[in-house]
């Protein structure tokens, strides 16, 4: 997607369970952060910035950030997904020293999430609405690395967390690359979103069903 070209905020999607997954969410299944008009909708969207903050001063150097900090994030959950999701033996000659390791991040990944996530996040601040009910709001414009930061936080918590952790999927979709945390009783949800590709899936059974039935 060319950089100005602008993705309509309702193609946003904010429900992997987790804010950085939210974020790999935004390069399937093409570019959402091409432009700086989505991403201000995807900082909105997600709850980065309480509902109403002025994301006016962000500019197309935010976007190079949150792509990096996508890549990153990508990097390391796919890492932790892959043994699972591999559906044969490794070989064992991957394991020589001497050959590199495709499934392995690259050695500044990790160091990297961490100098991210070590930027202080925007402060919040209790102010009263005209209604006198408490609202919360950023005591100053939010800047790209402490949003960076609240990110970067998320995705270390997460994988961290041997709780949060075994209980990340990768959608069973065909070529559906996003990753959700499955919190659903008995761990047995399939899909990124049942509208989506679980319905993706549902009407594809029922062609075979019809196909082999026509056949008969």
């Amino acid at each position: 997607m060319a950089l100005g070209t602008a993705t309509p905020p309702y193609e946003l999607r904010f429900d992997a369970g987790r804010i950085c997954l939210d974020l790999l969410a935004t390069s399937h299944p093409t570019e959402r952060l091409g432009s700086v008009e989505v991403l201000r909708a995807w900082i909105a969207g997600s709850g980065l910035v309480p509902q109403g903050t002025s994301l006016a001063h962000a500019d197309p150097s935010w976007l190079l950030g949150f792509r990096e900090l996508r890549e990153l994030v990508g990097q390391l959950v796919h890492e932790w997904l892959r043994p699972a999701a591999l559906p044969y033996a490794p070989d064992p000659r991957l394991d020589s020293p001497d050959l590199p390791r495709l499934d392995t991040p690259a050695p500044r990944t990790l160091p990297r999430l961490n100098d991210l996530a070590r930027t202080p996040p925007p402060a919040p601040r209790a102010v009263r609405a005209q209604d006198g009910l408490l609202v919360r709001e950023l005591a100053a414009p939010p800047t790209c690395p402490a949003l960076l930061a609240v990110v970067a936080r998320d995705a270390v918590e997460l994988l961290t967390d041997p709780v949060a952790r075994a209980c990340l999927r990768q959608c069973a979709g065909d070529n559906c690359p996003i990753v959700y945390l499955d919190t659903s009783r008995g761990r047995r949800r399939r899909w990124c979103s049942s509208e989506v590709c679980g319905n993706r899936e549902r009407v594809a059974r029922h062609r075979r069903r019809a196909a082999a039935l026509a056949r008969a």
